[in-house]
């Protein structure tokens, strides 16, 4: 009697000890196990409302998925999230998405693959751009909501039940690259969930990008630094030297600037055009300035330069024949400033625009002809769509 006694304990034991986790919930960064409540949360969205966890009452199910702007694997997944809200919204499921970075916390460098960052206002900008129509939340302001789940990556999709209990959690599915995607655990979880039937896999392993904790402090002012330390110079561009930048010979992608310190609309972009570079100098795109200062104005040329700590390449026009110089580059270029182009290896332009551009679009641009690397495969298509 005594040893059917230990040997019913033994048998309990797993059973308890998962009943043990769904209490405690998500602790000392652990993942919120199977069977725990949902974490209530109160959280800004992209609507301009705030939003909690109590407005979803009655939904069947409750799909939270943690996601980002900057992520590469996220931005692959936001189609299929968005076919997930239309397929389930009217069968009682609701999905809801959390960024749980804060901009702070990204540098610049890491930004090589999307065209804006992680704050809230640039999660409208995602939102928009991509006609996200379920609700976006900011965690990143205290990462309060991402702790308690104990989110480890990515995206990272937590589903409750209509108790509101963890039921799966883990990846959406198992490809990030959505032709070669054999299982669809995130919706194999809701149907269970929706039939009455236990959910067959209740936990998988999520993939995608880390999430980057407040306490590990700014690494954008980290990052600037280094950028602060890096050297300034600026060259004399001759004609010859203007038809090779115009032809583009590198491998590179090539993004061209044309500006001039008294103009105002070139001072207003020239930061944005120099983070441009800094994003995304990694994934070989090379950014060229060209000063059409009259060369007695170098020292001006210098001060503006070193003020943007512009470390990328900077040209200033060699003679006062400004218009020569700009025909030099291209006969067709108009003789306004500003005025920027991209233009690939070979010396086709994919990009251009006269006056004071519109980033996100010179952003897109740029993303849509980086060509993809073995890391981050899908890239240049999903910027090459809508």
């Amino acid at each position: 009697m005594h040893l059917r006694r230990h040997s019913d304990l033994r048998r309990l034991l797993p059973v308890l000890l998962v009943l043990l986790a769904a209490a405690c919930g998500a602790k000392d960064g652990a993942t919120l196990a199977i069977g725990s409540s949902a974490p209530d949360f109160s959280l800004p969205g992209v609507d301009g409302k705030t939003h909690t966890l109590g407005e979803f009452a009655s939904s069947q199910v409750l799909a939270v998925v943690f996601t980002c702007n900057h992520c590469p694997a996220s931005q692959l997944y936001e189609s299929r999230l968005k076919t997930l809200h239309e397929d389930y919204r009217a069968k009682g499921v609701t999905l809801i998405a959390v960024n749980p970075d804060n901009p702070r916390s990204i540098a610049l460098s890491e930004l090589a693959y999307t065209d804006v960052g992680d704050s809230l206002a640039d999660m409208k900008v995602r939102a928009t751009h991509r006609r996200l129509e379920y609700p976006y939340l900011y965690d990143g302001e205290s990462q309060a909501l991402t702790a308690k789940f104990g989110v480890t990556a990515t995206p990272q999709i937590f589903i409750f039940d209509r108790d509101r209990k963890l039921r799966y959690q883990g990846r959406i599915d198992d490809n990030s690259r959505e032709n070669l995607v054999t299982t669809r655990d995130a919706r194999g979880a809701i149907d269970a969930l929706l039939g009455g039937r236990p959910v067959p896999v209740a936990q998988t392993a999520a993939a995608g990008c880390a999430i980057r904790s407040l306490s590990t402090g700014s690494a954008r002012d980290d990052e600037m630094k280094k950028i602060e330390a890096e050297p300034v110079s600026v060259e004399m561009a001759q004609p010859p030297v203007l038809t090779t930048l115009r032809a583009n010979g590198t491998d590179k992608l090539r993004l061209v600037n044309f500006w001039a310190t008294w103009c105002g609309p070139c001072a207003n972009e020239f930061p944005d055009l120099e983070n441009t570079y800094r994003m995304y100098r990694g994934r070989h795109l090379e950014f060229v300035s060209v000063s059409a200062n009259d060369p007695e104005e170098k020292s001006q040329v210098m001060a503006f330069l070193q003020k943007h700590h512009a470390s990328s390449r900077n040209l200033l026009f060699a003679t006062a024949d400004t218009f020569g110089l700009q025909a030099a580059f291209d006969p067709l270029m108009p003789s306004a400033v500003p005025f920027t182009v991209v233009i690939t290896p070979g010396g086709d332009i994919v990009y251009q625009e006269l006056g004071e551009l519109n980033i996100l679009k010179l952003r897109r641009a740029i993303l849509a002809n980086l060509p993809d690397d073995s890391a981050h495969p899908g890239q240049q298509a999903y910027w090459a769509g809508p």
